[in-house]
């Protein structure tokens, strides 16, 4: 099996900047999607990955791998249509929520623990990946990307789903990185949602892409419900609560509050924030054959 080379340098990085350290970076990730229940929010996504497999075109019998899977959004959808799906993620605990979603809908699913920078399959092994708000978290945007492509065929589609940067969630993670900033020199993962980034991710090896932005509305009660639901439950905010005092917690609440507040389109009924998203579906290019 092939890898793509540990020393590629994440796009849009200065080439005279320092490399992070992804490997510190992941582990910190890892624990924080393990904390808090994102099922308990990834569950509300599900439309998402039924508009990616569509997007995708996900036929019965076409192996599937749904990467950085979460709670298995992606990977329902594409079992609905029956596919051969592999659902992977690198927190076993998000892959558990997947699998019991899996055995209750009767669908046939491998769930494999995987890091989407390092997939454990030979090239080609797949048809079609997808990713619904997943590889963009990967700290080293180039070696997923490199991967994502790796393991899919000559032919097959990459279909993956990105919060934007200028988006509802875009402007949250810059909301919570005022108080509790990134890694240094890590590219936000946002930029998975620029159409630009996107082709210069994977462009080199598509034969084609195609990316359009969607809108998925986050429901809940009000902003303070709202609030309340992410910093119980959702890893990023969880922690970034966590590791504030108790007058940084307040300011935080009060930003978080603002920007629901500026979002909300239900009036003073409830809360229902639009949250652009990237959809993109990549074709890869098949290897030409010499004579």
């Amino acid at each position: 099996m092939s890898q793509p080379s540990t020393s590629t340098p994440s796009p849009r990085q200065p080439p005279d900047a320092p490399m992070p350290d992804y490997a510190a970076i992941k582990q910190r990730q890892q624990a924080t999607w393990a904390s808090g229940d994102f099922a308990i929010v990834g569950v509300t996504l599900q439309i998402v990955g039924e508009s990616l497999a569509e997007a995708a075109d996900i036929r019965a019998n076409e192996r599937v791998i749904d990467i950085a899977a979460g709670n298995g959004n992606a990977t329902l959808a594409a079992a609905r249509r029956f596919a051969r799906v592999t659902s992977t993620d690198y927190v076993p605990a998000l892959l558990e929520k997947g699998r019991q979603r899996a055995a209750a809908e009767g669908l046939e699913v491998e769930f494999r623990e995987a890091d989407a920078e390092a997939l454990p399959f030979y090239d080609g092994s797949f048809d079609v990946a997808l990713s619904t708000f997943g590889v963009m978290f990967a700290p080293d945007h180039a070696r997923s990307a490199a991967e994502m492509m790796r393991v899919v065929r000559g032919g097959g589609r990459i279909g993956i789903a990105s919060w934007t940067p200028d988006g509802f969630i875009g402007q949250m993670f810059k909301t919570v990185g005022r108080y509790v900033p990134p890694p240094a020199g890590l590219v936000s993962p946002a930029m998975w949602g620029s159409e630009a980034y996107v082709r210069q991710l994977f462009g080199d090896g598509a034969a084609s892409i195609r990316a359009q932005p969607r809108i998925f509305n986050f429901r809940y009660a009000s902003p303070a419900h709202m609030i309340q639901v992410f910093r119980d439950y959702y890893g990023p905010v969880f922690k970034a609560f966590g590791a504030l005092d108790p007058a940084g917690r307040q300011a935080l609440e009060q930003d978080l509050s603002a920007l629901l507040e500026r979002s909300n389109i239900a009036g003073d009924s409830s809360l229902v924030v639009p949250a652009e998203y990237l959809e993109a579906v990549i074709i890869k290019r098949t290897p030409e054959v010499l004579h």
